[in-house]
């Protein structure tokens, strides 16, 4: 077995067994399409870059790889962490062979913290994780909503008194995007992250533009609904979806955070349903919303359930120190 850089040649092979992973983990959610997993490799998420390294087999066919997420302005000690192997070829110690890359690569970079994830349905996961001497840090529940059964609960949720609803695709308006950058900012300090060792971002204005460029980049269409304090003129909630345009029935609840200071008014409820109804417009076929929430974020989850969304299955976020 040989391990190197990814190179161009290999992209389409790399992909191949990121799909082919996908769907004997998840088999009930879209692979990201290839157009989409490229974007990834081209065009990083904003505020990262990224290694990915190839596992050959004797044969010099793509047996698996890694994926080393690296925070350039914040979480400076963290490396996010993605092995995958082909189904066909697990327990070969190919795994192995490139979480011992990925530990040599940390500690070049001067990283002492790697996190990752794992479905804990699929128990060769957790084992594989447990045997690299990892320990879980935060569990992670996956829900999903079938549209029809929230259309049959015919929600009626209007938005509070003092609060007007602000909706748009794709990119904020000017005006909110400040606001949208103070929320986001602050969502890792608002939602639980258990044991592991993750500190809020830093989101500004033109972090917030790359990330939209970002989604778009992969061939996504982000809806976004708000909801903005009259009395300030201030943004003080907000929700997003992210529909793949490839498999237009599928999309993902992506962020909702409220301003503590204006939380108890029901704005979470009230923008969700009202998102989701504004993605509908324009996506009459979306079937399924795919969420992720801590375990122990029963609020989110409160909200999550009252629109009908059920918990599909348990992840683990995985952290080792190197």
């Amino acid at each position: 077995m040989d391990i190197s850089a990814l190179s161009t040649a290999d992209e389409e092979a790399v992909y191949l067994v990121a799909k082919a992973s996908a769907e004997a983990d998840t088999p009930d959610v879209p692979p990201w399409s290839r157009a989409a997993f490229l974007a990834r490799i081209h065009d990083p998420w904003p505020g990262h870059n990224f290694e990915f390294h190839v596992a050959h087999d004797d044969d010099g066919q793509v047996a698996g790889y890694v994926e080393l997420g690296l925070p350039q302005l914040d979480n400076l000690s963290n490396v996010n962490l993605q092995v995958t192997v082909h189904p066909d070829r697990r327990r070969k110690g190919i795994g192995r062979a490139l979480y011992t890359l990925a530990v040599e690569r940390a500690r070049a970079l001067g990283r002492s913290h790697l996190i990752g994830p794992t479905v804990d349905r699929r128990p060769d996961g957790p084992a594989f994780a447990t045997a690299m001497g990892a320990k879980a840090g935060l569990a992670e529940l996956r829900s999903r909503l079938d549209v029809a059964d929230f259309d049959a609960l015919n929600l009626d949720v209007p938005i509070a008194d003092g609060y007007r609803l602000v909706q748009w695709t794709d990119h904020a308006p000017d005006d909110l995007i400040d606001d949208v950058a103070l929320l986001d900012s602050s969502l890792m300090t608002e939602a639980p992250s258990g044991d592991l060792n993750w500190e809020a971002e830093k989101i500004d204005a033109a972090r917030v533009r790359e990330s939209e460029a970002a989604i778009i980049a992969r061939n996504r269409t982000g809806y976004s609904s708000a909801a903005v304090h009259i009395g300030t003129g201030r943004l003080i909630a907000w929700t997003q979806i992210t529909c793949p345009n490839d498999d237009r029935w599928q999309a993902w609840q992506q962020i909702t955070i409220v301003d503590p200071a204006h939380r108890g008014h029901g704005l979470g409820l009230t923008i969700k349903v009202a998102n989701l109804r504004y993605a509908r417009s324009t996506r009459p076929e979306l079937r399924a919303i795919d969420t992720f929430n801590a375990a122990d974020n029963v609020a989110m989850l409160r909200v999550n359930e009252a629109m009908g969304f059920r918990r599909r299955e348990t992840w683990s976020q995985w952290q080792v120190t190197v």
